[in-house]
């Protein structure tokens, strides 16, 4: 495992991060969820990325127990606040009132006394700004968050909260965005914008939802027990997923020889593709089998030729997302009603 700086801070992460937002307390039984954490652990991976918002809780609950015996100061653990799907005027904000309720109830399920990084889970358009970086002051002050992150924020709302993040001393540190061979919204202005202000991106889905490991294929059933099907409830519903056209499929299943010249799977030569960028810090994995963690390593100990590189891009370039307007494009927090 290799370790670096996220952004411009001191904090050092594990290149490949493990997340649980589509697995755990959702579709994979506890022990397999215990199994996946602890065979990121032995393949020495530190960071840990979880929200409130994933499983209602949950996530945050398994995570919580896998890691129980481990030393803390070893780990990076990352947890999010605003979007909690529960009922009630005040939640799935970045308010005062929700983040101080939300750090508390995360702290408890995850049986620690502070995270190491605490990020905004998308930008709430209802609540100001100087209020969700004054309360995010508060956890770094307090002691209940060691740095501040955003997630899927655009490139001028990063450098606003970098600019008010200085003023209140706190380390804005890190921006969680999708990005992938297939989805490269963040290369024109949030990178840049990112990098201005220190902030290292910690990128989410790099195999595209599992189409970039080449296990989806142009004109047959998705496998029943992959994720995508499991959380679209039947291959029936596949359209709806994500990059699951023919079109996308096809263009995949064309880079296959390209990664095989590298000497790679197809996975393996998407995950190198993203930690090629030195804008990425890390990027965050899932598994919903320990042995899915561990297939994909050797993508850290390769560095891609650059004529490869450039074969990728041809082969993908007809169905490439790369449009910046598209960054930061998730649902927002409903406006609250009149009385």
């Amino acid at each position: 495992m290799q370790y670096v700086p996220l952004g411009r801070s001191g904090l050092m992460v594990s290149r490949v991060a493990f997340g649980n937002s589509m697995t755990h307390g959702n579709q994979i039984d506890d022990d397999t969820a215990r199994a996946c954490v602890h065979a990121a652990l032995d393949a020495g991976i530190t960071t840990f990325d979880t929200a409130d918002a994933y499983a209602d809780g949950r996530a945050e609950e398994l995570l919580g127990r896998a890691l129980a015996g481990q030393r803390r100061s070893d780990l990076v653990l990352c947890t999010k606040v605003g979007r909690s799907p529960r009922p009630g005027p005040n939640e799935g904000r970045l308010s005062r009132k929700h983040i101080h309720d939300s750090a508390e109830a995360s702290l408890r399920r995850l049986g620690t006394d502070h995270v190491d990084l605490y990020q905004a889970h998308r930008w709430d358009p209802h609540t100001p700004l100087e209020e969700t970086m004054s309360a995010f002051a508060d956890l770094v002050h307090s002691g209940k968050a060691r740095y501040i992150g955003v997630s899927e924020w655009t490139a001028d709302q990063i450098t606003a909260g970098a600019a008010l993040a200085r003023e209140l001393h706190i380390p804005l540190i890190s921006n969680q965005a999708q990005y992938s061979l297939l989805w490269r919204v963040i290369e024109r202005e949030v990178i840049p914008a990112s990098d201005r202000a220190g902030v290292g991106q910690m990128v989410w889905s790099p195999l595209a939802g599992g189409v970039l490991t080449g296990k989806y294929r142009p004109g047959a059933e998705a496998p029943g027990d992959s994720r995508a099907v499991r959380a679209q409830g039947g291959a029936r519903s596949m359209n709806r997923w994500r990059h699951l056209d023919d079109t996308v499929l096809s263009a995949v299943a064309a880079l296959d020889p390209v990664a095989a010249k590298a000497g790679l799977t197809t996975a393996q030569f998407a995950l190198a593709w993203v930690l090629r960028n030195p804008a990425v810090s890390c990027a965050v994995t899932g598994a919903s089998r320990p042995g899915q963690l561990t297939a994909n390593l050797p993508a850290l100990d390769t560095c891609l030729d650059d004529d490869l590189v450039a074969e990728a891009d041809l082969v993908l370039a007809p169905v490439v997302v790369d449009d910046p307007a598209m960054a930061g494009r998730a649902p927002a927090p409903a406006a609250p009603s009149p009385a």
